[in-house]
């Protein structure tokens, strides 16, 4: 049989203190040394690197932030599959699910740009996801959520405010740090969408 002798291996744990024992007399070699230091290294490493794959998911939109052309508008596709679903839910709900994201978003926004070392990288499209669902918003309050017709329209007009960013837009984007300006600006060009997609069913009446 090979491996150490029954005898060496109890020697080896010889220097554990006992009870009773001045523990600044422990070596600073030993078993109990390296079981201190290794187990939470290695659980604190698999923490870390659970917590970026999470954050990467949710940044990249399960992988669509990687889409050859257009990422920000696979993102929003992604925003607009993911409205259909959360439409069922009630109005406050919807709302409350939605607040959450954003919130989601904006951390997941900022740790990737911070492990990336970018501003606002293309591979992150959780911004226009969210922004997506909040300018399809007055469809769920309407109960308009199954009508292809309003969910495109609402689509070209979030993508129109994000890629055009007006004013305050732009502003939110060039002045919060961190996630924050990644992902609020994409949330205001969403109220903007809200706010013409709402004119647009008043007039069409509807």
């Amino acid at each position: 049989m090979s491996g150490p002798h029954p005898l060496a291996t109890l020697a080896s744990f010889a220097d554990l203190p006992q009870i009773g024992d001045d523990l600044s007399s422990v070596p600073a070699q030993g078993p109990l040394v390296r079981l201190i230091e290794t187990g939470p290294s290695r659980t604190s490493s698999f923490g870390r690197s659970f917590v970026r794959i999470v954050a990467l998911v949710v940044a990249t939109g399960a992988g669509s932030g990687y889409a050859p052309i257009a990422s920000g508008t696979a993102g929003a596709a992604v925003g607009a599959l993911l409205f259909w679903p959360l439409a069922a839910l009630s109005l406050p709900v919807y709302i409350v699910t939605v607040v959450g994201a954003i919130g989601l978003a904006i951390w997941a926004a900022d740790r990737m740009t911070e492990h990336w070392a970018t501003e606002d990288d293309g591979r992150i499209v959780a911004d226009e996801i969210v922004g997506q669902l909040v300018t399809l918003t007055p469809l769920a309050a309407e109960g308009r959520a199954r009508s292809l017709a309003w969910v495109v329209t609402g689509f070209v007009l979030f993508r129109l405010y994000d890629i055009w960013k007006p004013g305050p837009v732009r502003w939110l984007e060039e002045n919060l740090p961190g996630g924050a300006g990644v992902v609020m600006d994409d949330v205001l060009a969403g109220v903007l969408g809200a706010l013409t997609l709402t004119a647009l069913l008043l007039l069409v009446g509807e």
